[in-house]
């Protein structure tokens, strides 16, 4: 009887990944997944509580290994949030690319639903605390109910913006996804465009101004 092997978690992940494009289906369940390579079932557990689980963490780990890379590069750190932005999609989407069959595979099916498919909960969270540590500039109104309600809007409609370039880089059948690239600049450029509060600070300073001229004159 062949000895078990010690195995990692990523090694698990690589695995499973493995098994999903040459059957394309999922094991039909842990034991015969740990079985077929060799690792105990209950290795599996330490990491996984099944293998639902284990397809979040597929898409979690592009998201880190998206972050990895990004930080590896030390202009990086110079970037402003609009660039920085850009970046990461572009990066992010080179992971998705260089695993392209196993993210159809895994989205198949609910490409016109990304926004409720589980599998994507966890680089929702990871994505969610990057926006908002991206410092991007809104209004600046000392009220703490409004700024929640603001950082809120600011991180789920950034959600949605990149669940429109995945869906966009699925259907995309260009050359390199060149389109993809396209997309992406264009969407997060123009969504920097409407999110530059410049121009309406400059309205409320004057609105301000005008209410304590008034209340100075009265």
């Amino acid at each position: 009887m062949a000895k078990k092997k010690e195995i990692t978690k990523d090694e698990i992940i690589g695995l499973y990944m493995n098994y999903i494009l040459e059957h394309n289906s999922k094991p039909k369940s842990v034991y015969s997944f740990a079985k077929l390579n060799r690792f105990e079932e209950a290795t599996f557990y330490i990491y996984f509580g099944s293998f639902e689980a284990l397809e979040k963490e597929v898409f979690s780990n592009f998201f880190t290994n998206t972050i990895e890379i990004l930080e590896a590069d030390k202009s990086y750190v110079t970037f402003d949030a609009r660039n920085k932005l850009l970046s990461f999609y572009f990066t992010f989407f080179e992971n998705l690319t260089a695993n392209r069959s196993y993210v159809v595979y895994a989205l198949n099916g609910n490409k016109n639903n990304l926004k409720g498919i589980l599998v994507l909960s966890k680089l929702k969270q990871h994505f969610s605390k990057y926006i908002a540590n991206l410092d991007i500039e809104t209004l600046d109104i000392k009220q703490e109910t409004f700024e929640k309600i603001q950082t809120k809007a600011l991180q789920e409609s950034a959600w949605i913006q990149l669940l429109m370039a995945m869906k966009f880089w699925f259907e995309d059948t260009s050359s390199g996804f060149e389109k993809t690239d396209i997309f992406i600049e264009k969407s997060v450029n123009t969504s920097f465009d409407v999110l530059n509060v410049a121009p309406l600070k400059s309205v409320i300073d004057f609105g301000k101004f005008l209410f304590k001229e008034k209340m100075h004159m009265n």
